[in-house]
């Protein structure tokens, strides 16, 4: 990760997104509807659905997706074990370099207050 924290990282990305909104304002709109359509809960919860998407993240290796999912599961109040147990099986998918981002995965979390600093 190039910056200091994923606070910072997260902060960034959405000032960097604000042309995006103002001058491709149909694709961020549309982009918006997607993700809250498919975060909205149904046969799965928001929390576990947020889990999901930060285990994509950790396979593709996206750090702001880490920082945005981070902080959403934070808010989720997804608990340190449920954490760790979706990194599983992110490692599980991905090999070697998701080993490698389910660290930055778990720092993300912690840095957002996960389960009181993953106490």
């Amino acid at each position: 990760m190039s910056t200091a924290s994923y606070q910072e990282l997260t902060r960034e990305v959405s000032r960097n997104l604000a042309p995006l909104r103002t001058h491709n304002a149909d694709v961020m709109q549309g982009f918006g509807a997607l993700g809250k359509a498919a975060l909205a809960p149904g046969a799965l919860d928001e929390k576990t659905k947020e889990l999901i998407a930060m285990a994509i993240g950790v396979a593709n290796r996206c750090d702001a997706c880490l920082g945005f999912h981070a902080k959403a599961l934070v808010r989720l109040g997804a608990t340190s074990q449920e954490f760790r147990e979706m990194l599983g099986v992110a490692v599980y998918m991905g090999g070697g370099p998701s080993l490698m981002y389910a660290a930055n995965a778990m720092a993300a979390y912690e840095e957002f207050g996960g389960a009181a600093a993953a106490a």
